[in-house]
């Protein structure tokens, strides 16, 4: 199969990091092929960021779709652009922050989100209400800018690993789910660190694209998820008319 992963925001660094954890749980005969938004933030921490990823997202989408992809992932913890992409798209489109609960639920009865920055971890926390984790799921901050992880001399490994240690103790938790496709290439040195299920949004994602696939199931267009109605849009937003889009 072929499997888009769509880094929501510009950094290229991040995108190869995000298709790395891809390609290393991917089964045989599937087909990794990582996409860089071309618009739009650096990172994506809180609300405002989140609203301006969208466009180029799903502009990434479309052109995915176009080349023949058979699903998409959005490696964001975010979710970001969720609900639009899978009006937009034929193919079943996942979002790392679900997958990876989805998959926690499976293996734990408690489980913790350990997030970048203290603004992420609001929107995080709507998440786990909606998807009906809250019971379950702890949503934490380490306080660390989402492209400090990729700074070898930062502190940003080191503050993520109190925070785990933290959830274990006063969480109680059972699990822990990494809360930013950046931190993607820590899941397996921490699990066996801590001793306990570390679960990476993008590798949850993966696996459920494959089984979806398998399964011939795509997003239903029965309801909320019809296809946009198409009309003019305006301004900066013209190309991303719904005609527009279904045009390409």
């Amino acid at each position: 199969m072929k499997l888009s992963v769509i880094n929501p925001n510009t950094t290229r660094s991040m995108t190869e990091t995000i298709a790395s954890a891809a390609r290393g749980v991917a089964a045989v005969g599937t087909e990794i092929t990582p996409q860089t938004s071309e618009m739009g933030p650096v990172s994506i921490e809180g609300y405002y960021d989140e609203a301006l990823a969208v466009p180029g997202l799903l502009q990434q989408l479309s052109r995915a779709e176009g080349q023949g992809a058979e699903a998409a992932i959005i490696a964001c913890f975010d979710d970001t652009g969720l609900d639009a992409a899978r009006a937009m798209a034929g193919i079943p489109v996942l979002g790392i922050c679900q997958s990876a609960l989805a998959l926690a639920s499976f293996i734990a009865q408690r489980y913790s989100i350990i997030t970048t920055m203290e603004r992420s971890r609001i929107p995080i926390e709507d998440l786990v209400r909606r998807y009906g984790h809250a019971e379950r799921c702890k949503v934490r901050a380490a306080d660390i800018p989402v492209l400090s992880l990729e700074d070898p001399n930062s502190n940003a490994r080191d503050r993520l690993r109190s925070e785990i240690a933290t959830s274990i103790l006063e969480d109680r938790a059972e699990a822990i789910i990494l809360g930013c496709a950046g931190m993607a290439e820590l899941a397996a040195s921490l699990q066996a660190e801590f001793g306990l299920p570390v679960i990476d949004g993008v590798a949850a994602a993966v696996k459920q694209a494959e089984a979806l696939t398998t399964l011939g199931l795509a997003t239903s267009k029965g309801g909320v998820y019809a296809p946009p109605v198409a009309k003019p849009y305006h301004g900066l937003l013209e190309p991303f008319a719904p005609e527009q889009i279904q045009n390409a």
